[in-house]
């Protein structure tokens, strides 16, 4: 990395001249930096709206960028340690989609765990490729999917030859790594492609203490979400490519799906973050790893909580454990993630960032504090005191392999009817049903409804997780193709 050429910000100081300048706008947005919306600028601040501009020769194009958004792009390459990088402003839902439509055509196999986010399932519907699970294993006592195992990588390889890729999910989002760079020797010597999305691993590039990012582990292409740990703006993510692949290409599928209309607002958050990163990313994550140990330590010291980390790891399922996540498993206090989410957030106006049936996870990134992490290990000291109960009606798994019998794609398509939710079993979903956050569907378009998955879907509502992807926003109804 050129520390001296990552002090830049091509972006932002692009926008900072333009604002200098004080140009008469008779071009979109409308608001005409913020005379026109009296409201948004009380609300987001006169500075920030008149950077909410459109794109024009001096601030380039996201589309076709020829100057400062491409070196922009050129020094996030360089920050990474990739061949070329996209900023993109779809989230990292878009960088994902895109380097799966970069590669799989119709009738493609791409092989990957169930356990992905559901934007990977809906490339699957756009493009037409036909998923071929390696199913994980399951830890029985937290109750979650683990990571890609290589002997099963390899079987199925062997039994699928023809895949054009191999999709993993590195770190998962309790923080759980795969060996990436077995996965990408194993899969590269079959000749397949390797995608990772790295959604919640942006901060594996800035830590030599964290596990071995994408780009390090020789993969293809990598899915960074900048705005989970990076720091930069909602909805800014990157998308990093490797070893030869046609960056020109990746354009041209990006452009696909992606706005002719890019938000400056966010482009120059990616600069900035990039910036913020290259030059004290390795000092701040440290910083990141020391309170997310010190919360572990003072979590588990409570009882009945079990904040897991490193101790997990097994060279196979775990091999590699994300220190900066702090995944704390909630029954032991009789309670499910789920539970402790509300009450942390109704009770002790704390904000986690999901729960789940038997999970919480609390996100720690370069902008907490010591005493945000006492405050919240206070409040889950507090909930076992005053909410602990039996807990002995707990359902204990969070992933139910799926039987697959049409693609996303002819599922989603195909002719439906709705029925019922509990009357469903034995027909084949024609859509989403999952709890958002974290995104990983429960049942995809393409897969067998069974009696296990209705009543893990009512017990999850039950206990109040967000339940979506159902046209029926209640989700009482499913789309479904009779195969009866």
């Amino acid at each position: 990395m050129d520390l001296e050429r990552q002090k830049h910000a091509p972006i932002y100081e692009a926008l900072e001249r333009f604002r200098k300048q004080r140009v008469v706008p008779f071009d979109v947005p409308g608001h005409k930096r913020g005379r026109g919306n009296p409201e948004l600028v009380e609300l987001l601040g006169e500075k920030c709206v008149s950077l909410d501009v459109n794109s024009m020769k001096p601030l380039d194009n996201l589309c076709h960028p020829i100057s400062v958004i491409k070196d922009a792009e050129d020094l996030a390459a360089d920050a990474f340690g990739a061949e070329h990088a996209f900023l993109m402003i779809g989230g990292t839902t878009s960088a994902v989609q895109s380097m799966i439509l970069s590669v799989c055509k119709k009738n493609d196999k791409i092989i990957l765990p169930r356990n992905v986010h559901k934007s990977v399932i809906n490339a699957l519907i756009l493009c037409g490729a036909t998923p071929v699970y390696v199913e994980p294993k399951t830890n029985e006592q937290i109750g979650i999917a683990l990571g890609m195992e290589t002997d099963k990588l390899k079987k199925v390889i062997a039994e699928h030859p023809d895949a054009v890729a191999v999709f993993i999910n590195n770190p998962t989002y309790y923080g759980i790594c795969s060996d990436l760079k077995s996965v990408v020797e194993i899969s590269h010597a079959a000749g397949m492609q390797v995608l990772v999305d790295e959604a919640h691993g942006t901060h594996l590039y800035f830590g030599d203490e964290l596990p071995l990012s994408a780009m390090q582990a020789g993969a293809d292409y990598a899915a960074i979400s900048m705005h989970k740990s990076g720091g930069s703006l909602t909805q800014s993510s990157i998308l990093l490519t490797n070893n030869g692949v046609n960056a020109d290409y990746v354009r041209q599928i990006i452009n696909l799906t992606q706005t002719t209309s890019a938000s400056y607002l966010l482009l120059s958050s990616l600069d900035i973050s990039r910036r913020n990163l290259a030059l004290r990313g390795k000092e701040s994550f440290a910083k990141v790893i020391e309170m997310a140990e010190y919360a572990r330590q003072e979590i588990n010291a409570i009882g009945g909580y079990y904040a897991y980390g490193t101790e997990l790891v097994d060279g196979a399922g775990v091999f590699a454990f994300d220190v900066t996540k702090l995944s704390v498993y909630t029954q032991g206090i009789g309670l499910t993630g789920i539970e402790v989410y509300d009450l942390l957030r109704d009770e002790y106006d704390i904000q986690i960032e999901f729960g789940d049936i038997g999970n919480i996870l609390a996100y720690i990134s370069i902008g907490d504090r010591k005493r945000d992490i006492e405050r919240l290990v206070g409040a889950l000291a507090d909930i076992k005191r005053l909410y602990e109960r039996d807990g002995s009606d707990l359902i204990d798994s969070e992933y139910i392999p799926p039987i697959v019998v049409k693609t996303p794609q002819d599922a989603f398509y195909s002719e439906k009817k709705t029925v019922p939710l509990t009357e469903s079993k034995g027909m084949v979903c024609a859509e989403f049903v999952m709890c958002y956050p974290p995104g990983i569907p429960i049942l995809a378009p393409g897969e067998l409804v069974t009696q296990e998955l209705i009543d893990y879907i009512l017990y999850a509502g039950e206990k109040g997780c967000s339940l979506q992807g159902t046209e029926d926003p209640e989700v009482k109804n499913l789309r479904v193709i009779d195969v009866k």
